[in-house]
């Protein structure tokens, strides 16, 4: 069994070798959310393919790099593009990433994604702070030998959606006349999307929002001590909700859409989360 403490070391001090940036902050950019990354400043782009032992991204609108730049003066690393179970990856190898920026030195992770809204109250385009989610993968990144130098054995998931990031966000959102969310994720493995029943049954379960991503990583970073911020975008209305057939390219064209409230969002959020750490 490969060391994947010694693997992620040996991926972060490649990254951390090409930049005289050392970021505290980390975001992974889903579906449609990547022009962020392409607002930072005294960028440095490393493509995933340079990085030992990272997962290559192989889903549509997913980059595929990693942007180590300034959001205004906060130094960030921004993943364009993740990878999912969906596309053939263990739960292990997506929360790969996160064992990488825990070992750059990195305290908090934006968890961004696309996802599909189950609660009646969201339109397309909304952005959703989560407050937390159910695990329906069937995939946890944790099982097999702990190793202790990531962290303990059965990691506390009570708060692993940290509450005063989720306050900056509600913040940032009223200051920008974005109307605010907070809502539970639901993640499934995919690629199909899910059916009316299936939606029906998961808004019983207590879910506001759908996705096939988001969760293994959230697991992996609260494991390795790192404070998580989740954003959601309804990108669509989930199965069943409007009678439309659901496709891949609707989340796209709501994601640019929404991009500039997106950006501006992150804009005014990373400063707080860089000055709570």
């Amino acid at each position: 069994m490969p060391d994947q403490f010694a693997l992620a070391d040996s991926a972060a001090q490649l990254i951390l070798q090409r930049t005289p940036l050392r970021p505290r902050i980390a975001l992974v950019l889903g579906s449609g959310l990547g022009g962020f990354a392409d607002s930072l400043t005294d960028a440095t782009r490393v493509p995933y393919a340079e990085i030992p032992s990272f997962p290559q991204s192989t889903a549509i609108g997913h980059a595929g790099r990693m942007v180590v730049g300034n959001a205004g003066t906060v130094p960030v690393a921004a993943m364009q593009g993740r990878v999912h179970l969906y596309e053939g990856y263990s739960a292990k190898e997506v929360a790969f990433p996160m064992r990488v920026f825990a070992r750059m030195g990195i305290g908090a992770v934006i968890l961004t994604n696309a996802a599909g809204g189950i609660n009646r109250g969201y339109s397309e385009g909304a952005l959703v702070t989560l407050r937390d989610h159910i695990n329906l993968q069937g995939a946890n990144p944790l099982i097999g030998a702990n190793d202790d130098r990531f962290g303990a054995r059965f990691p506390d998931m009570t708060h692993a959606y940290d509450a005063e990031f989720r306050s900056f966000a509600a913040e940032a959102a009223k200051n920008q006349g974005i109307e605010a969310h907070e809502g539970v994720y639901v993640a499934l493995a995919g690629p199909n999307y899910e059916t009316p029943a299936e939606i029906r049954a998961f808004r019983t379960l207590g879910a506001d929002l759908v996705g096939m991503s988001t969760v293994p990583e959230v697991l992996a970073a609260r494991h390795s001590g790192m404070r998580v911020l989740g954003i959601s975008c309804v990108t669509n209305m989930a199965a069943g909700i409007t009678g439309q057939p659901l496709t891949a390219e609707e989340v796209f064209e709501t994601g640019a859409r929404v991009r500039a409230q997106f950006i501006g969002l992150l804009s005014e959020v990373i400063p707080r989360i860089a000055a709570a750490l």
